[in-house]
């Protein structure tokens, strides 16, 4: 939870990767059920806007 609420734009499987990488063992099913579970979204990117 603390890494989903420091990288907001990060998925699941980033976050697995950054347990991983930090040496946790982890499995990528199991952080995508807790992901789903918590009801974590990556936010929708906003379009950008041109001139008018």
């Amino acid at each position: 939870m603390a890494l989903a609420e420091r990288y907001g734009r990060y998925g699941y499987r980033k976050i697995s990767a950054l347990l991983k990488a930090a040496g946790w063992l982890v499995n990528d099913k199991r952080v995508e059920r807790i992901w789903r579970r918590e009801g974590l979204k990556v936010p929708v990117k906003q379009p950008k806007r041109g001139r008018i």
